[in-house]
């Protein structure tokens, strides 16, 4: 697949995508559906079903089914070639080249990456004709991949007949000016592309703000114009018939551009602020109930949601391709033991995710804070599993940072063992000894892994000792649906109890934790 130099002079030469070389297939375009629910393991049909699908459908069907019911169609674009105004049109992918600069790492993190921008570009519904790899000490400032480079890389979309370059990493807005006068068509960056695919995928009134407003975070500084027409002054006010106050030489086109940017994401911020006071109401009311929470995160398409699935039963958006799911989802389920507990399923992350996102679905990461426990599900079959951990784990470390909250315990989970090479899953299994390691698809260690959900959220339950009185059975009953009670006794003043329970629980309950007698 890779096309480099490793000679040091900054030199490559190119061929034809291997995409099969780089871990994924060229012709799923990111349209499999994994519907590996709880109860149903991917066999054949049941009667009542069609093709797989429940007689019901679910609503992670639902919304599989309308998000497959509009699909781009390559080759029916009726756009300029000129590509001076890029920033106007709709960002079109459709035969696309890859280009990117392997500054530091292995040769096979510089594959991984090219091969995670290839999944990338299929998910946002284009075609990948070749990639290209630069050896660099770092990116050139003017045009990323140097002057000479670039010239090569016009011959090659000249040659495959792309449409698009998109280049693994964020470029600056002099990068891709430059880049685009050379190879002469639209040039967009890994962010760019992130981005384009949250939009396609965001389906809630929040996850929509979040989308819309890290694009505007993002175009902001790139804006550009029709040639000279953003130098436009302000007519007909402006000038000397203008009137006292507004003489001179007003405002151009581009400034006033900006400044609607501006009051458009000033907007976005009250009402992204507006539904966090809501979603924190809520989580408040769940905390409140002491019912222990447990927040699924991990790599895009690691198999978080097909996790849930599993878990619940719940049926939520299941589909093979990445960040399928923005919207946090959040279901109730009990374990082995009888404990139930809430499982919240969250959106994925990247490497190199755009901070612009970050700061965007600030509140929707929030429900990594408030959690008991973190279960982190990794892609087993990926070429470079620890790197996924990694890339979570600094997302996460930031977001929890910035709360001042303890970071909750983390649990391991290793996905898709069933598609990992039998010595590379040891080899895991000894890198990774706390990890529980599963196959969703297969239906292999789920109900292990219960088992130790079970054990883990145990260890995090307080010892207490409370006098309660008979006026607050419903404090009773809570102990007893979410505890362990070890002694209870009836006394004059009220119930004894000596019990474990969840800290949320704990936490109700300090108000009675006395000796003398309870007030009635």
């Amino acid at each position: 697949m890779r096309s480099t130099d490793t000679s040091g002079t900054g030199e490559w030469s190119h061929a034809a995508f291997d995409a099969e070389s780089a871990g994924y297939d060229p012709d799923d375009s990111g349209d499999a559906v994994d519907i590996s629910v709880a109860g149903h393991d991917g066999g054949d049909a049941a009667p009542g079903r069609r093709d797989g699908w429940t007689a019901d459908p679910t609503t992670g069907e639902l919304q599989l089914e309308d998000r497959s019911a509009l699909r781009r169609i390559a080759g029916l674009s009726t756009e300029l070639t000129d590509i001076t105004e890029v920033e106007y049109r709709q960002l079109r992918l459709e035969r696309v080249v890859l280009v990117g600069v392997w500054t530091e790492g292995s040769a096979a993190s510089a594959d991984a990456s090219m091969a995670e921008l290839a999944r990338l570009a299929e998910t946002a519904g284009s075609e990948v004709l070749e990639a290209l790899i630069q050896r660099r000490d770092r990116p050139d400032p003017a045009t990323y991949i140097g002057s000479g480079k670039a010239e090569e890389l016009r011959a090659v979309v000249l040659s495959t007949g792309a449409d698009t370059v998109i280049c693994d990493g964020e470029l600056t807005p002099a990068q891709l000016t430059a880049l685009e006068k050379v190879v002469k068509v639209k040039v967009v960056d890994r962010t760019a592309l992130i981005l384009d695919i949250f939009a396609q995928h965001a389906t809630s009134r929040e996850g929509k703000a979040q989308v819309a407003l890290a694009q505007m975070e993002y175009m902001l500084p790139r804006l550009r114009g029709w040639g000279e027409s953003m130098s436009r002054q302000a007519g007909g006010r402006a000038g000397s018939n203008g009137g006292v106050g507004l003489r001179g030489p007003g405002e151009t086109k581009i400034e006033t551009d900006r400044r609607r940017i501006r009051e458009r994401m000033a907007k976005l911020r009250r009402e992204i602020r507006e539904m966090k006071t809501a979603r924190d109401t809520k989580r408040a009311r769940r905390t409140s109930s002491g019912v222990p929470a447990v927040a699924i995160v991990g790599y895009t398409n690691a198999g978080k949601s097909s996790l849930m699935n599993a878990l619940t039963g719940s049926g939520v958006l299941v589909q093979d391709a990445l960040f399928a799911t923005l919207d946090p989802t959040t279901r109730r389920a009990q374990l082995e033991d009888g404990r139930e507990v809430v499982f919240t399923d969250t959106v994925g992350f990247v490497r190199h995710l755009p901070t612009q996102l970050v700061e965007a679905f600030r509140s929707t990461l929030e429900e990594v804070t408030g959690a008991d426990l973190l279960l982190h599900v990794v892609d087993g079959s990926d070429a470079l599993p620890v790197e996924q951990i990694k890339a979570v784990r600094e997302v996460v470390t930031d977001v929890v940072r910035e709360s001042g909250l303890p970071a909750p315990p983390e649990l391991l989970v290793v996905n898709k063992i069933d598609e990992i090479d039998p010595l590379e899953l040891t080899r895991l299994r000894g890198l990774l000894p706390d990890a529980e390691f599963v196959s969703v698809h297969k239906d292999l260690g789920i109900d292990r892994l219960r088992t130790r959900l079970g054990e883990v959220l145990g260890g995090l339950d307080v010892e207490v000792s409370v006098l309660l009185p008979y006026s607050r059975g419903d404090l009773l009953a809570r102990i007893h649906a979410d505890g362990r009670i070890s002694q209870s006794e009836h006394t004059e003043h009220g119930t004894r109890v000596q019990a474990r329970v969840p800290r949320a629980l704990a936490a109700a309950l300090s108000d009675y934790a006395h000796v003398g007698a309870a007030e009635t």
